[in-house]
């Protein structure tokens, strides 16, 4: 019974810690993110819909990213910066199937596209995921 405990404990103790590993790893991704639009903007220019200013496109998500960076720093707006960072995966999502369908992708190959299109969706999942876990352990 002991042992079956430890490791229920440490199966939990497993999840905590990945809980906190993500929410930092989605903070570096958004305040890096937010950085990179301000000191390199053109880096977005490929990948940037025709409908939009580049300009106006890169201060706009510099600020969201930003703001959700910040949000999931800090323990009060954890859980929104969660939903706000799946929120904006899920805004991405058809940028990156647009670029898959380039005839050149901005990441080079129809290859790479496709790997970043999985990895968007695993971002989403894993965003949505620390969401619900937020959202359990606030309503505790």
């Amino acid at each position: 019974m002991h042992c079956t405990l430890c490791c229920i404990s440490a199966f939990y103790a497993y999840f905590r810690d990945m809980q906190t590993v993500l929410t930092y790893f989605f903070a570096l991704i958004m305040l890096s993110g937010a950085l990179f639009h301000i000191i390199s903007p053109n880096f977005y220019a490929e990948i940037t819909p025709d409908l939009v200013s580049l300009e106006f496109a890169n201060l706009i998500s510099a600020i969201v990213e930003g703001l959700i960076g910040v949000a999931l720093l800090l323990p009060k707006y954890r859980k929104y910066g969660a939903l706000g960072f799946t929120l904006l995966m899920v805004v991405f999502l058809p940028i990156h199937i647009w670029d898959l369908a380039k005839e050149a992708p901005a990441v080079g190959s129809k290859t790479m596209a496709l790997v970043r299109l999985g990895i968007q969706f695993l971002l989403i999942f894993g965003g949505w995921g620390l969401f619900r876990k937020l959202e359990r352990s606030f309503c505790d």
